[in-house]
């Protein structure tokens, strides 16, 4: 069985090194945290993961392939129909309710909108409401449920609970922890709280 997600030596820099010779591997329903203090390349490092940068050295394998001698095609391929990225700021259309933010993510990608996720995140009441009218909290949970709809097979979230309180912070987490094991999936998330990171399979500090 091959790893969903396999970095190999992965270097970057920017006006200072960030992080040098990063190297792990996920397996399904394995998941990783990377931690760290601000401005230690944390995101960077996912965002590199994630397709969204090329890093200056190293090699990023997302399904066994080596993610950055691909075609922009099939990297855009891959980032529509395979992965997840949940950002802190929930990046939701503006003009949509909740349901046709989801509802977006669904036909896309070819796949049922999921009512018990509904439930588990708590938004069944404000799926008729603007985005405008939700609170950050909800838009964030709006936000995990478009990615979770997409039913992906690597999530990248960065600080996915920033914006939620302590429990929901925790609900939300174990959400996405049974789906990886669920979906035969793989999570790799950002975070600067510890008590997070613990409950990952691997723990990289930057």
């Amino acid at each position: 069985m091959l790893p969903l997600l396999e970095v190999e030596n992965l270097s970057h820099s920017f006006e200072y090194n960030l992080f040098k010779n990063i190297s792990f591997q996920l397996m399904p329903k394995e998941s990783i945290s990377i931690v760290g203090v601000s401005g230690s390349g944390k995101s960077t490092l996912l965002h590199i993961c994630a397709t969204l940068l090329r890093p200056d050295s190293g090699e990023v394998k997302l399904f066994g392939k080596n993610l950055y001698s691909l075609k922009n095609r099939d990297i855009l391929k891959i980032r529509r129909e395979d992965v997840g990225i949940i950002f802190q700021s929930h990046y939701l259309f503006k003009g949509f309710d909740a349901y046709e933010n989801i509802e977006l993510a669904t036909l896309l990608n070819d796949t049922k909108f999921d009512d018990k996720l509904i439930e588990k995140l708590g938004i069944k009441e404000v799926l008729k409401q603007k985005v405008g009218e939700l609170s950050g909290g909800q838009q964030q949970r709006v936000s995990i449920a478009r990615v979770l709809s997409k039913k992906p097979k690597i999530i990248f979230a960065d600080e996915p609970t920033g914006n939620l309180d302590n429990k929901t912070a925790t609900e939300v987490m174990d959400i996405l922890f049974e789906y990886i094991k669920e979906n035969s999936a793989v999570l790799l998330l950002v975070t600067h709280d510890n008590n997070l990171a613990d409950k990952t399979n691997i723990k990289c500090s930057l």
